[in-house]
């Protein structure tokens, strides 16, 4: 039975070819579904069956533990030399983006919020 390794939404497309590259190299039969018409579905890449998944999953975790330590470190380095992007940054190049921004939040959590409190009295 088909098992799924890898929903696919939310996920770049280098990482999704570099896990498929991944599971070529380890000689792990997979396939891949596309992402629906609709966006219901992201789409995912699957195992033919249940015997290569404990493998693959934990090669999967392997390489997502060291893409998020290389993340980590580009961001850490970005930080360091003043390229990264900050909410100081941003509220400086877009001013007006991040105060529409703040008062839709906050719009949203007094709709949410509204109710309790009226009924509280």
């Amino acid at each position: 039975m088909a098992k799924l390794l890898l929903n696919l939404r939310h996920v770049p497309d280098d990482e999704a070819d570099e896990v498929r590259a991944l599971l070529e190299a380890e000689k792990i039969a997979f396939y891949e579904t596309r992402p629906s018409l609709w966006g219901i579905s992201a789409g995912g890449i699957w195992l033919h069956g249940n015997e290569a998944y404990p493998q693959a999953k934990h090669l999967l975790d392997a390489y997502q533990a060291r893409r998020g330590e290389q993340a980590r470190a580009q961001r850490a380095a970005e930080l360091a030399e003043g390229s990264a992007e900050t909410f100081a940054k941003l509220l400086r190049r877009r001013p007006l983006f991040v105060i529409l921004t703040l008062l839709g939040m906050l719009a949203v959590a007094a709709l949410v919020l509204l109710p309790f409190l009226l009924l509280k009295h």
